[in-house]
């Protein structure tokens, strides 16, 4: 081999390490990979240049970034109030059959993300009994289509790199179906073995949220159970005011009714989600003021609202802005916002007018830390053009009608004309360690083969192994890259484990597809550790779970899982 064979092999073997040494830290260990293949001249300029427009890699960035526009909707908040019934099994197979759905098609971290809240919330069942269950569905859901999770995008990208053409819609859906069917049952008969966490629902803390039931409001004779008030992220209902009488705490069968005072506590910066419901009003709608430009105060003990409340002060015309929640440090606050009596100290969150800024009276009365950025969220046809044009964009695609990467394109235009996203939300949320991730692989790959090592790789297992060893090494490939799932990152796994498989497919002389097919599947197969997966890190804390909790369970469902890949993927590609 050449000294670039033995320099590009000893870059492939540092970023390894890198990752085994720095598991948090995937895109920095990448990133240095590709600097050093770009400084020792590795690669070329325009492969550089390819590898970072590479086009499955864009259809990935694409869908990340219209999927944002999707969380903002009621969707996810609608299907997480339908999950949790009074009996276990019940829910068990509503919960997975409603997650393997959604994640087939929509962001899996942004579906367990929606249904921690009314999980870990529930009134019925112990949230630790629900939660792994809630991980491994995603990861299951994932598989069964193309895509259902970024590392079947991130192996799509390499193949097109690879081959030139993208892979089917449904590549993995024969297989994912029998994944979803044979794990589910195991993980069925292995969650007796999870532990029965109490969650402790602390609804005092953060931010007091008041909001009023008006006129013809949707909310009016409805449960809050019904009204899905008990499934919100990160805001809990603490307390209902009506006609002065104070009900806390609120069950889940409360019926609720016109003028009702809901008290909420929790992150003001999930403010947004109270919009859906029509009806609801905070105390700055009831001000003519909008709750998307808010400002946090904490009040000086010279201003003139100590000991008075905000009913009385007339607030809106003295500071041209409205409260919109209140807290107040080491005591608990109680009742309707207007009729908190305020003390110095108490952190304000308010809704600001045109002149807010402007006013003499700011700096005398608050300390002025900083605005709030909340959480907008969608209604009306702007919600309908998010679901319905997602939907019919992966739809179209699915079935060859219009190129999926095109159909992105169009939505993405869609969603920025009518601001169901903006370029700011965009750049915040850029998933740039993805694409540093991939781009830097599909470099990787490149360097592989302009050194000849892909080419020496070949020969030495055409020389040396019969070709009917290509099962063995295939059972070789999903260990190894399992083995990297769980050790490191689902994404670095199948980045990293790629290259090694298409080269052994080539030594063979035998169809690429097999080994593209083993190692998408095995990067998704983490179900032993919480790390692997981002899904399973989510609920690890939430869960309040231990390691032994997902050996003892995830690993009859990851030997479930990697014996059906191993038996199907030569039946449904063969070599």
């Amino acid at each position: 081999m050449s000294i670039d064979a033995y320099l590009t092999i000893t870059i492939f073997l540092f970023t390894i390490i890198g990752l085994l040494k720095f598991q948090n830290r995937p895109a920095a260990v990448f990133g240095v990979t590709l600097l050093s293949l770009v400084a020792s001249g590795l690669v070329t300029k325009s492969q550089l240049l390819s590898s970072i427009a590479n086009p499955g890699l864009i259809t990935l960035i694409l869908l990340i970034v219209c999927s944002f526009a999707l969380e903002k909707t009621k969707l996810l908040r609608i299907i997480a109030s339908k999950v949790i019934l009074v009996g276990y099994k019940a829910t068990f197979l509503r919960l997975f059959a409603v997650t393997t759905a959604c994640s087939a098609l929509l962001n899996n971290t942004a579906v367990v993300a929606t249904l921690l809240s009314p999980i870990r919330n529930n009134p019925h069942h112990f949230a630790s009994k629900l939660l792994l269950p809630l991980s491994y569905a995603a990861i299951l859901g994932g598989t069964l289509t193309l895509i259902g999770t970024s590392t079947n995008l991130i192996v799509n990208s390499l193949f097109i790199d690879a081959e030139g053409h993208s892979l089917e819609f449904f590549s993995f859906s024969a297989i994912g179906i029998i994944l979803v069917v044979g794990c589910g049952l195991v993980l069925a008969l292995s969650v007796r073995f999870l532990p029965e966490n109490e969650h402790q629902v602390d609804g005092r803390e953060g931010y007091f949220i008041d909001a009023k039931i008006v006129e013809n409001s949707e909310l009016i004779h409805r449960s809050v159970e019904d009204n899905g008030l008990r499934h919100l992220e990160s805001l809990f209902l603490v307390e209902v005011v009506r006609d002065g009488h104070l009900i806390s705490p609120v069950s889940p069968t409360e019926i609720l009714q016109q003028n009702d005072r809901l008290i909420f506590s929790g992150d003001i910066t999930k403010v947004g989600q109270l919009s859906q419901f029509s009806g609801l009003e905070t105390f700055a709608h009831t001000n003519d003021l909008k709750d998307s430009n808010l400002t946090e105060v904490v009040v000086r003990q010279e201003s003139i609202l100590v000991r008075k409340t905000l009913k009385n002060v007339g607030f809106r015309a003295l500071f041209d802005a409205a409260v919109v929640a209140i807290r107040r440090d080491g005591e608990q606050v109680s009742g309707k916002l207007g009729d908190i009596e305020i003390k110095a100290g108490d952190f304000l969150v308010l809704a600001a007018g045109d002149d807010f800024k402007s006013r003499r009276n700011i700096s005398k009365n608050f300390i002025v830390l900083t605005g709030v950025e909340t959480e907008k969220r969608l209604n009306g046809w702007k919600a309908w053009l998010s679901v319905g044009g997602f939907i019919l964009t992966i739809a179209l695609a699915a079935f060859g009608m219009i190129d999926l990467l095109e159909g992105l394109v169009i939505l993405l235009g869609g969603l920025l004309f009518s601001r169901s996203v903006n370029v700011n939300e965009i750049m915040r949320r850029f998933p740039v360690d993805i694409w540093l991730i991939v781009s830097s692989a599909i470099l990787l790959s490149h360097a592989l083969v302009n050194a000849g090592v892909v080419e020496y790789m070949g020969d030495f297992v055409n020389h040396s192994v019969d070709k009917e060893h290509a099962y063995i090494a295939l059972i070789l490939i999903y260990l190894l890259t399992w083995l990297m799932t769980e050790l490191v990152t689902n994404n670095a796994a199948a980045a990293l484990m790629f290259p090694i498989a298409y080269s052994l497919a080539l030594g063979f002389g035998v169809d690429i597809l097999p080994f593209v097919m083993t190692v998408a599947f095995a990067a998704s197969g983490s179900f032993i550790s919480p790390y692997g997966y981002q899904t399973n890190l989510m609920v690890f804390n939430a869960g309040q779970y231990k390691l032994k909790d997902f050996v003892k369970v995830g690993l009859p469902v990851s030997l479930t899982y990697g014996a059906i890949v191993i038996i199907t993927v030569p039946i449904f590609f063969p070599f």
